[in-house]
């Protein structure tokens, strides 16, 4: 019983370890979103962390439309980042969760 214990925390070290390294690939994983017209770009990590901003000038002229822009770009780049982040993470866990009673649920 307390070597399938120490199994079973041996390899939950273990998936952390490989979660811990994932999330320091995902910080060099870049999302580019775009509005639809292309006149805003925004990149940021895999990890949800802003990278770069590029508005075109015509933006600059209306600060109602400037704001409008940035705030559906950025919500849609985070949502993509996000699906990417949690794809990721989730295989590592999934690869890592050792075989428990009662936990089939996370399979």
């Amino acid at each position: 019983m307390f070597g399938d214990l120490m199994g079973m925390m041996g390899k939950l070290k273990e998936t952390q370890k490989k979660i811990e390294e994932t999330k320091k690939r995902l910080d060099s994983v870049i999302v580019d979103e775009s509005s639809s017209d292309e006149l805003l770009k925004v990149s940021l990590t895999a990890n949800r962390e802003i990278k770069s901003i590029d508005i075109d000038d015509s933006l600059l002229a209306d600060k109602e439309q400037l704001e409008d822009y940035l705030v559906l770009t950025i919500n849609k780049a985070i949502e993509k980042a996000t699906k990417v982040n949690e794809a990721e993470l989730g295989a590592v866990a999934k690869d890592g969760m050792p075989n428990i009673p009662g936990m089939d649920f996370f399979k």
